[in-house]
């Protein structure tokens, strides 16, 4: 196999904490030949093998997560990962494997947490590695929480360009809340804007992790991933596991397989589970026989049973989402134990409404968004009609990305034409009385007779960071100004890149303070944010009205000094959208039932004078007036306006 030297800056330079001497590596490079030969080899392997999970005790398991912020490349790390120790073919077209959902190819980003478990020999000993590959952006925080609760310690991963970002600091701070093993790694290193000193110095100085033996490596290329598994079996500590005590396993993740049901992911923190053994939860006290059980290498692969220490797949007959409890605890029948404390529930801190296309198809919507909720547990679903568009749901979500994905995959996994309406937070309202209500959709905030009574309205409040170029900072404190924002702290955390906290609305930032954000740093800045709690806020609601009439599903609530602004902006992106019909159509916003703006669309005019051939003027005057009377009619007796799905969609884009 002949070797590529790929590069050779570092030559002569030497000592253990050396960061230049990252720089130099040699990388064994196959030929064509070679990966044919090894993807046959490695089909014919995985036929034969059957594995036997007793030949690995939880000394020689180590369960792990690689964590970063998105596209630093978490998931081309995976992947060579994978290859290296033979649970993949060595393949060019090797590009994000565990990335299975259409959303992520597409996007390139990862939305669901993927688990692969993976052999590697090391020192002469076989060792069960189980990677979880984890989401990057803010909106899928749960799916990252949920997953380092399953590992003894991770990953962290930080790109030799970009440094540091926002949700690098957030998820190292998962990871050390949860006391897991934390293990620095530099990616991309191979790129011309790379500066491995620099951004050891950055991790150094931000986390206080030790960077004398730092990992530094390029993902795409493969150069430095040999080192990665060696650190992960020295540095991350085995699972704490007693194979003799009865069995106990955590419910981590589910998903749905249309010909099995359930398929629960779990991690066995004692004794052990075979095939054809009943199990019962904790949560609901429903007994299930184990009718398949295995690991993930990368895909399903059915194993005699699970040890403890290991994580792996079960299947028990589940046909409903009601059964599988993410964090649910597991134990033998007749073996009762002491339940795992479980996960705390997200939060739900966006809502919008959701409703089908046809009213016919909201069964169908229904049993889409059981089998889509029990893959992402974060989704909170209640049911709600709207006078506008009948019977729908309302649905909570975690971020504006996490709402946009999940209607994707909505569409493209179970083929449903869904209206999605404009995203709200949940506010508070506060009664003279003491009482509280949660006011999740602008139909449920107080109308003008109702406001009397009210004490206070509250708004959800975030702490976010942005780290950016020092150069951008007097721009970035305009934005968080115009957004209400307060500056809480800033700190410079290397030469020219600023670490900014600023305490900010949640309705502030859910629709274009992410869009500003990049285009006045050139994509150079980054974001992220943690809920701090209500504030006070004087709050209005802006109802829009089509030929008089209020349509419910295009009401939002904001700010006062935003709320003319909102009204006149929305009434004009509706004019530009709705479709002209046979009859004019008044568009007005009304504040707190006070009209601010007006728009109109003007009626489509069928030629009616088309089979008058000439003649005398009055006979086509005689069409023309009946068509306009006509038309009255049909405004007074139809009244109703369609709305193409672009209406909600232009709503959504800003305020």
């Amino acid at each position: 196999m002949p070797l590529m030297r790929t590069h050779s800056a570092a030559e002569g330079s030497s000592g253990s904490g050396s960061h230049s001497a990252w720089y130099l590596e040699y990388v064994p490079v196959a030929t064509d030949a070679e990966l044919r030969r090894e993807r046959l080899q490695g089909k014919s392997q995985k036929k034969k093998r059957v594995w036997d999970m007793t030949e690995f005790p939880p000394e020689r398991v180590r369960n792990f997560s690689i964590i970063a912020h998105i596209d630093h490349g978490k998931s081309t790390l995976a992947d060579r990962l994978l290859e290296m120790t033979g649970t993949i073919a060595r393949d060019a077209e090797n590009k994000q494997v565990l990335d299975k959902l259409k959303v992520e190819r597409e996007r390139g980003i990862t939305v669901k947490a993927q688990t692969a478990s993976m052999v590697y020999t090391y020192k002469g000993e076989d060792y069960l590695l189980n990677l979880i590959d984890t989401p990057g952006h803010v909106d899928f925080s749960y799916e990252v929480s949920r997953s380092l609760a399953a590992c003894q310690g991770t990953l962290l991963l930080v790109d030799a360009g970009q440094g540091i970002q926002a949700q690098t600091v957030a998820n190292f701070y998962l990871a050390f809340g949860q006391d897991l093993a934390i293990i620095p790694a530099i990616n991309k290193i191979d790129l011309p804007a790379a500066d491995v000193e620099k951004v050891a110095s950055q991790i150094e100085a931000t986390f206080d992790l030790d960077v004398s033996d730092i990992i530094a490596m390029s993902a795409k290329s493969g150069l430095g991933v040999d080192k990665v598994l060696p650190k992960v079996i020295e540095n991350i500590p085995a699972p704490t596991a007693d194979r003799s005590a009865p069995f106990r396993a955590l419910l981590f993740d589910t998903w749905y397989d249309q010909y099995v049901g359930v398929i629960c992911l779990i991690a066995v923190r004692e004794g052990s589970l075979k095939k054809g053994q009943r199990i019962v939860s904790a949560y609901t006290r429903t007994s299930y026989e184990v009718t398949d059980i295995g690991i993930m290498y990368p895909s399903q692969v059915s194993t005699p049973s699970l040890q403890a220490g290991q994580v792996g797949y079960v299947v028990l007959g589940m046909k409903t989402t009601r059964d599988a409890n993410i964090g649910d605890t597991f134990y033998r029948e007749g073996h009762p134990v002491e339940a795992f404390p479980g996960f705390e529930p997200a939060k739900s801190m966006v809502f919008a409404g959701l409703y089908p296309v046809d009213s016919a198809d909201y069964t169908k919507l229904q049993e889409a968004l059981d089998r889509l909720t029990l893959n992402d547990a974060s989704v909170s679903v209640a049911r709600e009609s709207s006078n506008a568009l009948g019977q729908g749901f309302r649905l909570g979500f975690l971020g504006t990305l996490h709402m946009d994905v999940f209607r994707e995959r909505l569409e493209e996994e179970y083929d449903a034409s869904v209206i999605n309406t404009s995203p709200t937070v949940p506010y508070i309202v506060r009664y003279t009385n003491g009482e509280e209500k949660i006011v999740r959709n602008p139909a449920e905030f107080p109308d003008i007779e109702e406001l009397a009574k009210v004490g206070a309205l509250l708004e959800p409040m975030v702490m976010g960071t942005l780290i950016f170029p020092a150069e951008h900072l007097g721009s970035l404190m305009d934005l968080c100004g115009a957004h209400r924002g307060e500056q809480v702290d800033y700190t410079y955390i290397d030469d020219n890149r600023v670490m900014m906290k600023y305490r900010l609305p949640l309705s502030e930032i859910l629709t274009d303070f992410y869009d500003q954000l990049k285009s006045r740093t050139s994509g150079y800045a980054s974001f992220d944010y943690e809920e701090t709690g209500y504030d006070e806020a004087d709050l209005v609601k802006v109802n829009i009205l089509l030929n008089s009439k209020p349509v419910d599903a295009l009401a939002t609530i904001v700010h006062r000094s935003h709320a003319d602004r909102v009204a006149k902006d929305w009434a004009a992106r509706l004019k530009a959208v709705i479709n002209r019909q046979l009859f004019e159509i008044i568009i007005q916003a009304a504040v707190n039932n006070k009209i601010v703006c007006r728009e109109s669309v003007k009626p489509v005019r069928k030629d009616v004078t088309a089979k008058c051939y000439g003649g005398d003027i009055t006979r086509k005057m005689k069409l023309l007036d009946r068509q306009k009377a006509g038309k009255k009619r049909m405004k007074t007796v139809a009244g109703g306006v369609q709305l193409p799905q672009e209406a909600f969609l232009t709503l959504m884009k800003g305020k």
